[in-house]
Order: C-alpha cells, then sequence, then structure tokens
C-alpha cells in the first residue's frame, strides 16, 4: 500500500524522538537533511521504505551503524527466558497450533519504535489475557491446511523480543509439517528495534528454519530492493507468513499466498483492513 498523508507527522515525530534516544548532537542538520528528503519523495514509495532511508540519515548523525543494538539484545533475552512457560501453555491447549499463532500475533506489540510507545507492563498484559482475545480475523486453519500442502514456508520476522514468539509458531509449523522447508527472513542492516540475523541466531530461530537477510534496510520488505538470492527464495515460496504493520504495508497488494499476522497499531493500517485498532489478524491475502 501507498504512503497516506497521515505517515507524514509520525515519522516526524519519530525522527526527533529517535534523535533523543540515541544520542544525537545536531538535530537541526538531521532535521533539514530529513526534510529536504521529504520534499523530494516520492509518494508512490511504501512508508516502510522512507523510513528506512530516514533511518540511514538518523544512523550518520550519531555514528553509529546500529543504534537499537543493545535495547535488541535486552528485549530478545528477556523473552527468550518466558518460551518455556509460554510452550508449556502451548502443549496444554486443545488446539496448540491456534495458540501458537496467537502468541506469535501478540509477540507483535512488542514494538518498541518510539512512535507506537509500547511500554513493558501493556506487552505483559497482553500475555496474561491470552485466553481471552480473539482474532479480528481469523484464517488460521487455512494456514495449517496450507502448511501441510507446502514444501517451502518463508517466514518474514519483525521486531526484536518478537522473533521468540515466531519461534515457537515455527516448532508448531514443524511439527504439523516435519518435511517442510522453512526460510526465516530478516532486514539486511539494522533499522529501529527490527530483527537482523544476529537476532535471529541468538535465540535459536535456525533450530527451525534457515536464517536470510532480504540485503536491504528498509522497514518491512521492500522486494524491489531486496537482494536476489531472497527474492527467488520469496518466489519459490509456496507459502509466506508476513509478521507486523510493515510487512503488510509492503506485501498487501501481492499475488501470492501470503498470510498476515500482525496488531493493528495504528488506524492507517486498521482502516485498511478494515477493523479497529489494536487487533489480532491472521489474514490470508486476498488476491
Amino acid at each position: 500500500m501507498k504512503m497516506h498523508d497521515k505517515c507524514l507527522p509520525c515519522m516526524v515525530n519519530q525522527v526527533i524522538k529517535v534523535a533523543n534516544i540515541t544520542g544525537v548532537n545536531n538535530k537541526e542538520e538531521l532535521l533539514k537533511e530529513v526534510f529536504t528528503y521529504l520534499s523530494k519523495m516520492d509518494f508512490e514509495a511504501t512508508t516502510p521504505e522512507i523510513i528506512g532511508e530516514i533511518f540511514g540519515m538518523i544512523k550518520k548523525h550519531t555514528n553509529n551503524p546500529d543504534p537499537y543494538k543493545e535495547t535488541r539484545n535486552y528485549y530478545n533475552t528477556l523473552f527468550l527466558k518466558l518460551l518455556p512457560e509460554f510452550e508449556r501453555k502451548i502443549e496444554q491447549a486443545e488446539n496448540s497450533f491456534e495458540l501458537a499463532v496467537r502468541y506469535a500475533i501478540v509477540g507483535n506489540i512488542i514494538d518498541f519504535n518510539p512512535i507506537h510507545n509500547t511500554l513493558l507492563e501493556d506487552i505483559f498484559d497482553y500475555f496474561e489475557r491470552m485466553e481471552q482475545l480473539e482474532l479480528a480475523i481469523d484464517d488460521s486453519k487455512e494456514l495449517a491446511e496450507d502448511i501441510l500442502n507446502s514444501k517451502t514456508l518463508l517466514y518474514l520476522g519483525d521486531n526484536c523480543g518478537e522473533i521468540c514468539m515466531d519461534k515457537i509458531l515455527l516448532r508448531k509449523i514443524k511439527e504439523l509439517n516435519h518435511n517442510i522447508k522453512i526460510f526465516f527472513g530478516v532486514r539486511g542492516k539494522p533499522v529501529v528495534n527490527d530483527s537482523i540475523a544476529e537476532d535471529a541466531y541468538a535465540v535459536g530461530i535456525d533450530e527451525y528454519a534457515e536464517v536470510i537477510d532480504n540485503g536491504d534496510g528498509s522497514l518491512g520488505t521492500v522486494l524491489n530492493r531486496t537482494s536476489y538470492g531472497f527474492k527467488e527464495v520469496y518466489k519459490k515460496a509456496d507459502v509466506v507468513i508476513a509478521k507486523g504493520q510493515a510487512n503488510y504495508e509492503c506485501l498487501s497488494e501481492e499475488k501470492k499466498n501470503i498470510y498476515f499476522l500482525l496488531m493493528t497499531k495504528c488506524d492507517v493500517i486498521a482502516n485498511d483492513i478494515g477493523v479497529s485498532e489494536k487487533r489480532m489478524i491472521c489474514m490470508k491475502n486476498k488476491f
């Protein structure tokens, strides 16, 4: 989906907040560069692509190629410690695959991108209420059927911490179809708090999937900017699981067997999907 005009003030607000968090010394110079870029940008581009470009400017002005590294490490470690308890609850469930899907979706609320202002206590509250939470759109049965009938699956990850819940779902996918080949896609360069390859290896994603980076530093998966190798994996995958809003923004118009797993965190995405904010979505792409 193309960028919405409502996204513009959010982008500027994000730059200011990230500049404060990461210690940009001369915010005025950064803002001048950002506004110059925004004045010339292509409005046909997606928001994730534009944020990726802006975050590159932030990295340059902080002289730090990975400003969120400590944040990612902290939350990956925190939620990795919680996995045994989550897995115990999933194994006790009547439908363990469906509950694993819900855990993966609730994990999408773990987003320390400052624009969403997510608090740790709010995240834990979602996990406490897991049994009461319902999916606003639930195509999980179709997803299970597609997994059973597929040879290859591409799972597009999203944020730090969240990938720990992705690991749970990856294990259930392998239990459903022992022979399925799974690729786990991450960003090619650090961008805000999105997961890169070192995060995936740190939490053990490689126990169930082959980790591949997409060669790009945008939020989400901007296909025309990804590497040749990544494009080939995407093209050949029988089914794609795409986590988070940014992947939805990038891929919602693709003619591909994609399942979007996300929490709706803003009204632009919620309205495009046709639900309210803060709803859980497991939605098969309509093409």
